[in-house]
């Protein structure tokens, strides 16, 4: 077990530039005997860090150990509730990091939270859709989810006076909110790491976990989601663009949501008929990881596609606040057949509120005479740089 202990001190370690992130506190009321909590997200996105900081916060004592441990595996595979709770002895809170690494690992910690009582568990993995899919079926009943994305500007603003957060607008439009990429002092150091992030993590729990082989393709894919931000897209038509059947863009679509570099949203419809329903549109979790594909970290004066980088960044940010504030509102889009459209309806308990991405504030911020009519009396607001803020924190 030396090596697991080991792996307990490098983790307690102090972060000197950490940023407060907001899934700390919700993680310390998730936390509670019997249960365990699967800590999901992108990689490089702050998982490992957020346990440091609880661990530094709260428990001191816990047990943390690492999946990519062959010691450590070699409990947390063992099926035998004798040496699962040999592993733990004493400790009340046990943390897996990486946590997909070990085979059955939901069974296992199904077997810790049923035999040793009190026992609370957190498991965090990069191959985050792997680990649910892993933990799924055996913690029914006994986990919660806790999604960890990049940073939000609700976060970051705890380290910002309302000068910077301005000064630096354009930077999160282009480079995005990655941890890393916010706390890095060049233009060119974010470059190269967006890049690295790209070449040699965006792609890797797609690869090995779901046996897929056509690196480039993928890319290629999310190039041309890159250049659809606030359009339809149409299955059919990226297939042949890229060779490729219907079904297996589906899949590779849903493979790239999973590993959380992109989402979706539907169109809003209540039956009129000249409304679209059944298309989608895609947009990037992170501006910079779009921005990256696509390879240009070009300044918002010297590009044509501003508004589509102000739009990917608001609904981001926007998915974000309601995400980590609790806000359980349905987001859609909006859009007839004859070209009218408002990109974010949200609805919750039963209201409707309508929101325009605007870059520039002098355009016009009236909602479509069709939106007027068919839901009367519902909210409808630009989202501009001169008032994102309010909209996003």
């Amino acid at each position: 077990m030396q090596s697991i202990g080991i792996y307990i001190k490098s983790v307690i370690i102090r972060i000197d530039s950490y940023i407060p992130q907001a899934q700390l506190a919700q993680l310390d009321r998730l936390i509670a005997p019997g249960k365990v909590v699967v800590v999901h997200g992108p990689r490089r996105s702050g998982k490992t860090t957020l346990i440091r900081r609880y661990v530094e916060w709260r428990e001191p004592d816990a047990l943390v150990v690492s999946g990519e441990d062959i010691a450590a595996r070699e409990y947390l595979e063992s099926q035998s509730v004798t040496k699962l709770k040999a592993l733990v002895g004493e400790r009340r809170t046990l943390i897996v990091d990486e946590a997909q690494h070990a085979r059955q690992i939901g069974l296992n910690l199904k077997l810790l939270v049923d035999h040793a009582q009190g026992l609370r568990i957190v498991a965090t993995g990069s191959s985050s859709f792997d680990l649910a899919r892993q933990t799924g079926e055996p913690l029914t009943g006994r986990q919660h989810t806790l999604l960890l994305l990049p940073l939000a500007q609700m976060e970051i603003e705890r380290i910002e006076d309302a000068h910077q957060t301005s000064a630096r607008l354009e930077m999160r439009l282009i480079y995005g909110s990655y941890p890393e990429v916010v706390l890095m002092a060049s233009d060119e150091q974010r470059r190269m790491y967006i890049k690295e992030l790209i070449n040699s993590y965006l792609f890797k729990d797609i690869l090995q976990l779901e046996n897929i082989r056509y690196t480039d393709k993928l890319r290629r894919l999310l190039q041309l989601l890159a250049f659809q931000i606030g359009r339809q897209v149409s299955v059919t038509e990226l297939g042949a663009q890229l060779g490729m059947a219907r079904n297996s863009v589906e899949r590779y679509l849903g493979l790239l949501e999973k590993a959380y570099v992109i989402y979706n949203r539907h169109g809003f419809s209540r039956n009129l008929r000249k409304e679209i329903v059944k298309s989608r549109r895609y947009y990037f979790y992170d501006n910079g990881i779009r921005n990256g594909l696509i390879n240009n970290f070009n300044g918002v004066a010297l590009r044509d596609d501003t508004g589509a980088l102000w739009e990917n960044y608001v609904l981001a940010e926007r998915l974000k606040y309601n995400l980590y504030t609790g806000r359980l509102a349905e987001s859609y889009f909006w859009r007839t057949h004859d070209g009218q459209e408002i990109d974010l309806i949200e609805e919750l308990d039963g209201r409707l509120d309508a929101f325009e991405m605007k870059w520039s504030p002098r355009r016009n911020a009236r909602a479509p005479g069709a939106w007027r009519r068919a839901y009367p009396g519902n909210t409808f607001k630009a989202v501009h740089p001169q008032n994102y803020l309010d909209f996003i924190t």
